[in-house]
């Protein structure tokens, strides 16, 4: 992983970013230390003639992430989405990176599609279109089944991806390693584990009988979800580099003036987008995180598509728990309550005082309140919540990296498309009713619920595993007489047995 060929990518890296005049860019959006801005004008300037040009009609960054290949291209998606991060102008500058790039020959796509599904082309499809998208890792056909005529999209992987990106991933834990060392600072935010988790995702999208699964996945949990579209996949048209989808007609959602030609109510579209992410989030669990302009499409109807699922995150029931009071804490202007359940889910260590944090959280959610609709800003409030947690000892969770960044992205989604909206209004009706079913009696009685269905069905074993701690006991008071009080275990476990045996029965008696 740190052999010279990965510090020869970073050499080129550099050369390039100094070339395409992106070096400066890239530093201040990221307020690298001196030290680390040193080291960067060290690998780049010397080997500058070395660096890639890119096109020069595109944007400093945007030209030198290009030129540099697909694995720059992905991260620098990623990058674009965290403008609390690296700041509005770096942020737009790296946008056209969504979509629009140039893409591979239609042959060399019609080549993958017969050596993956083993069979011609012209006996699948109809009809096979130019590209008519193109991204970083696979690019997309219209094309028609040849047996029922249906419209499809065919998704087909660039030619060496799997390849080209491996190499880059690597060179980008060696860049994450040097960064570690020269500001420390920077240990809080974790990069190896942020690039770990962005290879984690790369590889899941590299291989589309993965994303193909999520797809079906997000359409059976949002199956009831009024004004909510998910295309469903053809699984005997795809294999691990070609996925087949039924095809999305639609307005993109990134353009407003056909939407409004169309009559649809921009408003109706922006609250629905960012409700519908909360719901998915907060009940699912399992919500799309990749929810920008380029993935979701309006159909004649008004209903909202949505598509690609090549990134798709994951948040257990307790952080969905512990997420939604958060959000309604703020919402309340609770900010006591925020900051103990700070506390209890221990993102921030014990030993701070929770008075003094409630305050500290204060600062973040007054001045949003005081603010015009149009100013509210999630990614500004996640931005100042960093800071406070920062000095807290609060540190990144890598698990909500995903949760984080997707808020930000549908927050500017929905703003785009409906600037006056309220963030708070709008979230706070879902948030409310998760919070109802979901925490309070109700979320009890399902706990018990599910801890007496774990009892139910261990309850053959409880008998052996009850004598066998006894006789363990047993064995431990014969040999060592002084000590004749039960030890936690067998407390513990008897009381756990005598608690289910409680709720069993008291769901017969029910």
């Amino acid at each position: 992983m740190r052999g010279p060929h990965n510090i020869w990518r970073l050499i080129r890296t550099g050369a390039t970013l100094e070339r395409t005049g992106a070096m400066g860019v890239v530093l201040d959006a990221f307020q690298a230390p001196p030290s680390l801005r040193i080291v960067a004008r060290v690998l780049g300037w010397p080997f500058k003639w070395l660096g890639l040009k890119g096109d020069p009609s595109m944007p400093p960054a945007t030209r030198a992430l290009t030129a540099l290949g697909p694995a720059y291209i992905k991260f620098g998606q990623v990058i674009s989405t965290r403008p609390d991060v690296v700041g509005d102008d770096l942020a737009h500058q790296l946008r056209v990176l969504q979509d629009k790039l140039p893409p591979f020959p239609v042959e060399i796509a019609k080549a993958t599609v017969e050596a993956e599904l083993e069979q011609p082309t012209d006996q699948l499809f109809s009809d096979f279109s130019e590209p008519v998208a193109a991204a970083s890792i696979a690019q997309v056909h219209k094309a028609k089944l040849l047996k029922t005529g249906e419209e499809v999209a065919v998704k087909v992987l660039r030619p060496n991806i799997e390849k080209a990106f491996r190499k880059d991933i690597d060179a980008f834990y060696l860049a994450a390693s040097w960064i570690e060392f020269l500001s420390p600072a920077s240990r809080r935010l974790r990069p190896t584990e942020v690039i770990k988790h962005f290879d984690g995702v790369v590889q899941g999208e590299l291989d589309l009988r993965l994303e193909g699964a999520a797809g079906g996945e997000y359409a059976a949990n949002t199956a009831n979800d009024e004004g909510f579209i998910v295309p469903h996949t053809h699984f005997f048209f795809s294999s691990k580099r070609v996925m087949t989808m039924e095809w999305a007609e639609g307005i993109p959602f990134g353009n407003i003036e056909a939407i409004e030609a169309a009559g649809h109510d921009r408003r109706i579209l922006g609250e629905r987008v960012l409700q519908l992410f909360l719901r998915h989030a907060l009940n699912d669990g399992y919500f799309h995180a990749d929810m920008h302009q380029g993935n979701l499409k309006v159909s004649a109807s008004g209903d909202i598509i949505a598509y690609d699922f090549g990134i798709m995150g994951r948040i257990d029931e307790y952080t969905r728990r512990v997420y939604a009071e958060i959000i309604m804490g703020f919402i309340r202007k609770d900010y006591h309550r925020v900051a103990k359940v700070h506390f209890e889910a221990g993102y921030v260590p014990a030993d701070r005082d929770v008075d003094e944090f409630a305050q500290a959280l204060r600062a973040v959610g007054e001045p949003i309140f005081g603010m015009d609709a149009t100013q509210i800003s999630m990614s500004r409030v996640l931005s100042y919540l960093f800071e406070v947690t920062e000095r807290f000892g609060m540190e990144t969770r890598t698990d909500l990296i995903l949760l984080q960044r997707t808020m930000v992205v549908v927050e500017g989604v929905a703003r785009t498309m409906y600037p006056q909206i309220n963030i708070w209004e709008v979230a706070r009706p879902v948030v409310e009713h998760y919070i109802k079913q979901n925490i309070g009696p109700p979320a009890l009685l399902k706990d018990f619920l599910g801890t007496a269905r774990v009892l139910a069905r261990f309850g053959p074993k409880l008998p052996q595993l009850t004598e066998a701690i006894l006789m363990q006991q047993s064995n431990q008071q014969q040999n060592h007489p002084e000590s004749q009080r039960p030890s936690n275990k067998i407390w513990y476990f008897v009381s756990g047995v005598m608690i289910g045996a409680i709720i069993m029965l008291a769901i017969v008696l029910l």
